[in-house]
């Protein structure tokens, strides 16, 4: 596997053959050259500073985004329902208001990321939604409800993608899932702070004349805001000007991400034609397919899991306890496969774990199984989903070349695959209860898809990367150069000769 993708950065040529510059003509002369030599541990040591000044700021963010979308389902099990007289479908509606500004504005927020400076256009968001998530508190009818939704649906879509982007433009595409992982086991906590939280305020009942569900809302909003107050301090920007690395460190890092993917370095001046260019991939639109399979039963059992586990008889704080633990082995299990997963340079064999997983999940709970073996079985759909998503997300990233194609395709990516969580938002109906054979059934039809998806694409990768293979054997039994010039390649991005897909 690993010698057929021949990456050009200069620990993999090293490994992988001939250099690609005895088959491409007028390709940099720097590819092959690091500004600095760092041996195996400084380079473990340099990534680790970057680690630990990215990463945990931003898991702290969108574990804050991933709760505040998410608490609504424990609100609902502390009385928000009953003071707002959520009758019939108002609670799966008051969840689609929140999906589709989110869908809509996150690609659009991808692209103004650099213009604005991730310093400050991620912190920025941060405050936004968190005051939006303080006034749901406040709410006292279902309009004003679905308003505040909406507004938080808004706001909260420019975290996800463009974290994920930032992240592309740091970190090696072979050393991005595990940082991936990291930051959407933040996700996998906020599911498991989000019952105990719950849990714990729910004591809260009536204090300042408000119920349980108020005071949810107001602490977890709150402490979103003071998080943003500090990221203003802590976020960086881009390599070139972080000035928490050495000029050295810089030099290695912009090196090591510039000639990831590519003999001659990313395109990185934006045009429109890089809109297009990621409109059209189509990579892009197979890979939403594999997005919707495993994104509609994660968010599927992430709105709904207080409720179903609920159904199974257990009173409210019971219910908001048992939420906890299947999200704490997700997030362990996530990060373990994501640094397996980086190490073996492989996305779709994980992805294809996780699907398994889910199926068994939702086929436990789908059938008449008794709670306790229902119960066990919300293991897997947790574990299944949460462990694939990261892969999901890095595939598409690694197989993207020149920054903003990058980030507009991860944003269509993420923008319309996210639509499936209008589904995934209506189909727990509480005149399903307590089976929900409904949402149940659609979940293992999207699981389905993802079986069907997933190699086909797997196939085209591989069928591709034989074929640049083959003509560079060509080429070099033959003693000739492909004649491309440095821009040309760049031009090219992921479809230029020299590009190797992962898979």
């Amino acid at each position: 596997m690993t010698s057929r993708r021949r990456s050009s950065s200069y620990e993999e040529k090293q490994v992988n053959g001939p250099d690609l510059k005895e088959v491409y003509s007028d390709t940099a002369s720097d590819a092959n050259t690091p500004p600095v030599v760092l041996s195996e541990e400084e380079e473990k040591r340099l990534w680790r500073k970057v680690d630990l000044r990215i990463l945990p700021i931003l898991s702290l963010m969108y574990l804050l985004s991933f709760l505040d979308r998410g608490n609504i389902g424990n609100a609902k099990l502390e009385g928000l329902t009953t003071q707002l007289n959520l009758t019939g479908n108002k609670y799966n509606i008051a969840l689609t208001m929140y999906y589709i500004p989110y869908c809509l504005c996150e690609c659009p927020a991808n692209l103004v990321l650099k213009l604005f400076r991730p310093s400050r256009w991620l912190p920025g968001i941060t405050i936004l939604w968190g005051i939006a998530m303080t006034l749901m508190g406040l709410v006292k009818t279902y309009p004003q409800l679905v308003g505040v939704r909406i507004c938080l649906g808004i706001t909260e879509a420019g975290l996800f993608p463009g974290a994920i982007y930032y992240l592309t433009l740091w970190y090696p595409r072979h050393m991005l899932q595990y940082r991936v992982g990291i930051f959407y086991g933040a996700a996998s906590l906020a599911g498991a702070f989000s019952g105990l939280l719950a849990f714990a305020i729910g004591f809260l009942d009536g204090i300042g004349g408000l119920e349980g569900w108020s005071w949810i809302f107001i602490l977890e909003g709150l402490a979103t805001v003071v998080v943003a107050f500090v990221a203003f301090f802590t976020v960086v920007d881009f390599a070139d000007t972080a000035t928490f690395l050495t000029e050295e460190e810089r030099a290695y890092v912009i090196w090591k991400k510039k000639y990831d993917n590519s003999s001659v370095g990313e395109e990185e001046r934006f045009a429109l034609r890089h809109v297009w260019a990621a409109c059209t991939d189509w990579q892009v639109w197979l890979q939403i397919l594999v997005y919707f399979s495993v994104t509609g039963p994660l968010l599927g059992i992430t709105l709904f899991l207080p409720t179903i586990i609920n159904s199974f008889g257990y009173n409210t704080p019971i219910s908001q306890l048992l939420t906890v633990p299947p999200y704490v082995i997700a997030t362990a299990i996530l990060i373990m496969v994501g640094h397996y997963s980086d190490k073996l340079k492989l996305r779709s064999p994980f992805i294809l774990a996780g699907l398994f997983m889910s199926l068994i999940g939702f086929a436990i709970n789908i059938s008449d199984a008794p709670n306790g073996a229902k119960y066990f079985g919300t293991y897997f759909c947790v574990i299944g989903s949460y462990a694939a998503f990261p892969a999901v997300l890095s595939w598409l990233g690694n197989n993207l070349a020149g920054q903003y194609k990058r980030g507009v395709g991860m944003a269509l990516h993420i923008g319309i695959g996210n639509l499936i969580s209008l589904v995934a938002s209506n189909i727990y109906r509480a005149q399903d209860s307590p089976r929900f054979i409904l949402g149940h059934a659609i979940e293992l039809m999207l699981i389905g898809m993802g079986f069907i998806a997933l190699p086909v694409v797997v196939l085209l990768y591989r069928r591709i990367n034989a074929q640049r293979d083959e003509v560079e054997r060509l080429a070099l039994e033959r003693g000739e150069k492909i004649e491309y010039s440095p821009q040309e390649l760049k031009d090219l991005g992921d479809r230029a000769p020299d590009f190797r897909y992962t898979y």
